[in-house]
């Protein structure tokens, strides 16, 4: 087997000019996940090619501004919740929609139809009951769900969204008339300060506690993903590593190791593709330890990334 091409050593949690930027956690929900190579944004003002202007990521819709959102619909998947005024409940989901969606940073808007002034999108949607909560991804309608969920359910369903978003090609974000695309406020400043010092252990432990206060943070999750990403390539020789992997291309230890040195330093793809090929020879516990380390990675990229999307779709394939 012809040996890997060799990649740069993963940088240092204080040098993260290169490969993915594992020394800030980033809202996950807010933005797209890293990349690689060089990018940039507009300038001056303007807005980059995956921007789409809108008037604010929340916003009313009538019956004579309702096409509008359906064109809208073809860049970003459009959220819409049905509700009325005398509605308890509404008044209950209306301030966690919008936290959410203000999290999201602009992947998805949230578009407010009140059901008594415009019974005919009731009907459209042939609503029996309010709150329901549906959504719009490229003109087609899209259930999610009725009645005042929980806040953690609530996000669990709009990160379900936007994977769907993705899968269908889906990678604007919404920006409002005025602003420029900015990065979102990053999460848990305690654990990037920790990361800034080097020092990974207590990063990790900031978003243990997190996830053991709140289970579904996904910032934490996506933090403490990155993290042991860190300390597993902290000590490694890369070039011994390689040298394995080449030596042995059926050896599991040796192919998580390779991945996870191809994930640190950007190359994304043969990290995934590293992990799918050695799965399909393994088997009892070495195969379930891949595919956990694979969804670990799934985790450190994003899973709206379409290389995840991919791979993804490529281990479920392997498994079943």
């Amino acid at each position: 087997m012809t040996q890997p091409p060799q990649h740069p050593d993963p940088q240092s949690p204080a040098q993260p000019q290169q490969g993915l930027d594992l020394s800030a956690v980033r809202t996950q929900r807010g933005t797209a996940a890293p990349t690689t190579g060089d990018g940039a944004d507009g300038a001056d003002g303007a807005l980059p090619d995956n921007a789409v202007e809108v008037p604010s990521l929340v916003f009313d819709v009538t019956e004579e501004t309702f096409n509008d959102v359906v064109q809208l619909s073809s860049d970003v998947p459009v959220v819409i919740d049905l509700w009325a005024d005398w509605c308890g409940p509404c008044k209950q989901l209306s301030p966690v929609l919008d936290r959410v969606v203000a999290d999201l940073g602009g992947r998805v808007v949230l578009a407010k139809v009140d059901v008594d002034a415009n019974p005919r999108i009731q009907q459209m949607f042939q609503v029996q009951s309010i709150p329901t909560v549906v959504a719009i991804v490229q003109g087609q309608p899209v259930p999610l769900f009725q009645g005042a969920q929980p806040e953690p359910q609530v996000r669990q369903v709009f990160d379900q969204l936007l994977q769907a978003a993705a899968q269908a090609g889906m990678t604007k974000i919404a920006v409002p008339r005025g602003q420029t695309a900015a990065e979102p406020e990053p999460a848990h400043p305690e654990a990037l300060a920790a990361l800034e010092a080097g020092d990974l252990d207590t990063a990790a432990e900031v978003y243990r506690k997190a996830l053991a206060e709140a289970p579904a943070d996904e910032d934490a999750k996506v933090g403490l993903a990155r993290v042991g990403l860190l300390q597993r390539t902290r000590d490694l020789d890369p070039q011994a590593v390689r040298e394995a992997a080449a030596a042995d291309p059926r050896s599991v230890p040796a192919a998580l190791d390779c991945a996870d040195l191809d994930l640190a330093g950007g190359h994304v793809d043969d990290a995934f593709s590293r992990l799918l090929t050695v799965l399909t020879t393994s088997a009892g516990e070495e195969k379930e330890t891949v595919r956990v380390r694979l969804l670990e990675l799934f985790e450190v990229v994003g899973g709206t990334d379409p290389r995840v999307v991919k791979a993804r779709a490529r281990l479920m394939r392997s498994l079943f």
